[in-house]
This record gives structure tokens, C-alpha cells and sequence, in this order.
């Protein structure tokens, strides 16, 4: 862990975060290109579900049940569990999960912490690709070289921005192809990632110059919207008609950007 001031319930978050990710991140690994993942559809061909997911989920709730069984948890395969607690994690035990049932690295597991409804800690981990992306509330973003800074790219031709489409995308005509069709011949390039999460983690990193997308989930975008606000990106929820509608880019891009996909 970077050497950070941190208050040791802070301390006590985080460590809690990086224990969950790594346990979790070991199951992901050993089903990773597996044949006998146990692929299910969550109501479309689109939207699926993993043996992986549902192992990956068991352990991060087993550790808070026995570690926090004060706390409420908001989980992408279990739910709200609808306890009126202060504090409440916010769990996406498998961000890509397409992308891992492809075989391909590109996919994360993600854990915020709230206090009151504030996010105040938040926790992405790559396992297969080894990348680690965390934040507290005040202190600042790290990653993988230490501390996290997003880009200072000024000009939308010179930046290469990131998006996502919703899983609806065949039946609702509000699918991102026509800001995908704004933005692509303004900028540099465009690429299609795969999971919010680290989507959010490369911004501030700045690996990414911005990125955008409609119909996410709290679980999408807990950990890492906070993670890219404290490495200095401009983060944006922009439209409450179609689920979560982030923008996240580095400040001398975000309100070209905006203007595009809003």
C-alpha cells in the first residue's frame, strides 16, 4: 500500500478492499479460460453470468458478513440486501464479464465503500493483468506506478476516449451508436474496453484521455468514479432517464466531450 496519511479506519477499509479483491481474484483466476464456466443469460443473450461470478461474489460477502456484519452490501448478482446500516459496500465481484467469458484479460473485480451514501473508499483489481486501482475520499488515487494523475489533453483530436453500450442495445433505439458516431471522427481514437470499471481506473490513470457511457449500474461505477475524481479527472453522472450516464475525461477535453454524447 502506498505510504498515505490515512486515518486507520481508512487504513481498515482499504486493507479489508485489497484482501477481498486478491481472495476473489484468485477464483477468477482458476476458472479464467475455462471451458466449464456455467455461462447463464440474465434475460438476454448479452447480459450473462458466470460460475465465476457467483464464486468470485461468495467470497467478498462471506468476508464481510464475518468481518462487518454491521454493514449493508449492494452486489451485482445478490442485490440491495436492504439493511439500514451507516456504512455499505458496493460490490461488481466481476466487471467484464463478457470479456472473461471470452477468454480475454481485460476484466476486474470492483468494491466501493460508502459512509451515509458518500463514497469514501474505492477498490478495482485486475487479477489476470495484475493492475490494482484504489483511492480514499481527500487522499488521492494510486495505481500500479504510484500515484494516479489524469492527462492534461486539451484537444479532442489529440485524445483517445473509451465507451460502452448498454445490454438493450438490439431493442432500445437510446444505445450509444449515435454519440459513438458523433465523437469517433473528432478524436483520435475510440476503444471499446469492456468493463466500466477500468474504463474509469485508465482515465485516471491517463491511459485514457476520457470516456463515456449510458445504463450502468451503482456497482459499475462506485469504485472507480471515485478513484478517477481524486487522480484530478472531471467526472460527470449527465443524464437519470437511462440508468447511471457517466463522463469521465481529463478537464481541458470534458466539456467538448460533454457537448458530444449528452
Amino acid at each position: 500500500m502506498t505510504d498515505i496519511n490515512l486515518t486507520p479506519q481508512e487504513e481498515q477499509w482499504l486493507e479489508s478492499a485489497m484482501m477481498m479483491g486478491k481472495q476473489a481474484g484468485e477464483v477468477l483466476k482458476s476458472y479464467f479460460r475455462r471451458r466449464d464456466l456455467g455461462i447463464q443469460d440474465k434475460g438476454s443473450a448479452f447480459d450473462i453470468v458466470t460460475e465465476a461470478d457467483k464464486g468470485s461474489e461468495r467470497v467478498i460477502i462471506d468476508f464481510i458478513h464475518s468481518r462487518y456484519p454491521e454493514h449493508a452490501i449492494l452486489s451485482e448478482e445478490s442485490g440491495d440486501d436492504h439493511r439500514q446500516a451507516q456504512c455499505q459496500w458496493v460490490i461488481d465481484p466481476l466487471d467484464g464479464t463478457v470479456n472473461y467469458s471470452a477468454g480475454l484479460a481485460n476484466y476486474c473485480i470492483s468494491i466501493g465503500f460508502k459512509v451515509d451514501g458518500e463514497t469514501r473508499m474505492g477498490y478495482v483489481y485486475a487479477p489476470t493483468l495484475g493492475e490494482e486501482f484504489y483511492a480514499i475520499k481527500g487522499k488521492g488515487a494510486f495505481g500500479p506506478n504510484g500515484r494516479l494523475q489524469a492527462k492534461a489533453t486539451t484537444e479532442l483530436q489529440r485524445a483517445v476516449i473509451s465507451t460502452g453500450f448498454p445490454y438493450d442495445k438490439a431493442t432500445n433505439p437510446d444505445n450509444n451508436l449515435d454519440r459513438f458516431s458523433q465523437v469517433m471522427p473528432r478524436v483520435r481514437g475510440i476503444r471499446r474496453l469492456g468493463s466500466a470499471a477500468m474504463d474509469l481506473c485508465y482515465v485516471a490513470a491517463g491511459w485514457l484521455d476520457g470516456y463515456w457511457e449510458l445504463n450502468l449500474k451503482e456497482w459499475d461505477a462506485c469504485a472507480g468514479e471515485l478513484i478517477a475524481l481524486e487522480a484530478g479527472a472531471t467526472v460527470k453522472r449527465y443524464r437519470e432517464d437511462h440508468g447511471i450516464c457517466i463522463l469521465a475525461a481529463c478537464p481541458g477535453i470534458a466539456s467538448k466531450l460533454m457537448r458530444l454524447v449528452e
